[in-house]
């Protein structure tokens, strides 16, 4: 954990962001997720250009660095997607995100991918243009929420993070807790996460995000993750995972605080703009809420998707270099 030198107390941090869901259209059928439409419902969707950029327009004006792209995983396996995708000029899923990533730079936003599973050349295609890109391991055991769902594979995962690990990409991770797993899958998924980061330096973060029941889905009512299941893993996951990778905690799904005396150190993205499109139902605290909620035994700074350590590493390239540089301060938190 980070300590400021000016009041010595621990550093939380988090980044000001837009969430940006491109497409619900998934291939993956995962029995706890509300954000997957089939092209067939009237509520799947394919975000047009003039769309994102109106966001990423409000975004900026709202003082936000991140633009955070989403995406259902690989939706050009449906042909009916395919159709809509070419009715605004692409034929690629990945050509349409390049562009985006693009015009998200020239309005003065770094962008971090989400796009699910990914080769090595989609993700080497990918990182000039992203200042962090990110894929939840979710977990290592094979479970009844992921049947139907080819994309959750626990080695096709692991492969993705891996080959952002030989790319030098600045990568995001983490658990879902309570969707089928047990503990010892828990340390199980950690010590994945600590031996890939071990050997190629390149996680930024891990984040322990609790299962919350949807309506509608088919794990509707399951029990939502206890708060002693969050604290455990927290625990864990800082006992497992190196010093320079921060655990991060969503603050619209669990309260902060005690997860914050249990190792957490970074809060994520938090939208004063967007809400979050996977769940929906639960707001985002303000700044000065997470500030309250954290009080007087740590200091909250903004950071950029990219965090300070890899600022300092050069982990990006020379198209976002400038803009990281004008957004970041001598540490490589947010000027």
């Amino acid at each position: 954990m980070e300590i400021d030198q000016n009041t010595n107390t621990s550093i939380i941090t988090f980044s000001r962001n837009i969430f940006i869901p491109v497409t619900n259209i998934c291939r993956n059928n995962c029995a706890y997720c509300g954000f997957k439409r089939s092209t067939d419902d009237k509520q799947a969707y394919i975000m047009k250009p003039d769309e994102v950029e109106n966001i990423l327009h409000q975004g900026k004006d709202y003082g936000c660095t991140e633009a955070l792209f989403t995406f259902g995983e690989r939706p050009q396996e449906d042909p009916e997607y395919l159709k809509r995708l070419r009715v605004i000029g692409y034929g690629h899923t990945l050509d349409y995100l390049m562009d985006l990533c693009h015009m998200a730079i020239k309005k003065g936003l770094l962008p971090h991918c989400n796009p699910g599973v990914m080769t090595y050349e989609e993700l080497a295609y990918l990182k000039p243009v992203n200042a962090s890109m990110g894929l939840m391991l979710e977990t290592t055991a094979t479970i009844d929420a992921h049947a139907n769902s080819p994309g959750k594979v626990p080695k096709i995962r692991i492969e993705t993070i891996e080959n952002a690990g030989k790319l030098h990409i600045p990568f995001t991770t983490g658990l879902l807790v309570g969707i089928g797993e047990s503990r010892d899958d828990r340390i199980e998924s950690l010590q994945i996460i600590a031996k890939l980061h071990q050997r190629y330096g390149h996680i930024q973060e891990a984040i322990i995000q609790n299962f919350t029941p949807k309506p509608g889905t088919k794990m509707a009512k399951h029990p939502p993750s206890p708060i002693e299941e969050m604290i455990i893993t927290v625990e864990q996951a800082r006992e497992i995972l190196p010093d320079d990778v921060a655990v991060q905690v969503p603050p619209n799904l669990v309260s902060p605080e005690i997860l914050i005396t249990h190792g957490a150190t970074d809060m994520g993205g938090i939208s004063p703009l967007t809400i979050d499109y996977i769940n929906p139902e639960h707001e985002w605290p303000t700044v000065e809420q997470l500030r309250k909620k954290i009080g007087n035994n740590a200091v909250l700074r903004e950071r950029l998707p990219i965090y300070p350590q890899f600022i300092k590493k050069g982990y990006f390239s020379e198209e976002i270099k400038e803009l990281i540089y004008k957004l970041a301060d001598g540490d490589g938190y947010r000027a």
